[in-house]
């Protein structure tokens, strides 16, 4: 297992339009990739845009991505600069 935690920056944190594309990048992935929020002791499936959408993660929000299988370093690195990059 691997996994970063991002403090997400964006305005509008992580709504439908930065959620799908994170959803859509997640989905790339073989590994098993999980999202949570620093103060929730659990995750969710970061490939369910229904699962991240509940989560309702808005800005200044710290999470932790976490992923298990053959890219899982991949796959966090990415999405945690994925996550970063959101401007609108």
């Amino acid at each position: 297992m691997y996994s970063r935690q991002v403090e997400v920056l964006n305005a509008t944190g992580l709504h439908a339009r930065p959620a799908a594309r994170f959803v859509r990048a997640a989905k790339q992935f073989s590994s098993s990739i999980e999202i949570r929020k620093t103060e929730s002791s659990r995750g969710v499936n970061a490939k369910s845009i229904a699962r991240l959408l509940t989560e309702a993660i808005t800005q200044g929000t710290v999470v932790e991505i976490s992923a298990v299988g053959t890219d899982e370093r991949e796959a966090v690195d990415h999405l945690v600069e994925l996550i970063g990059s959101f401007d609108y």
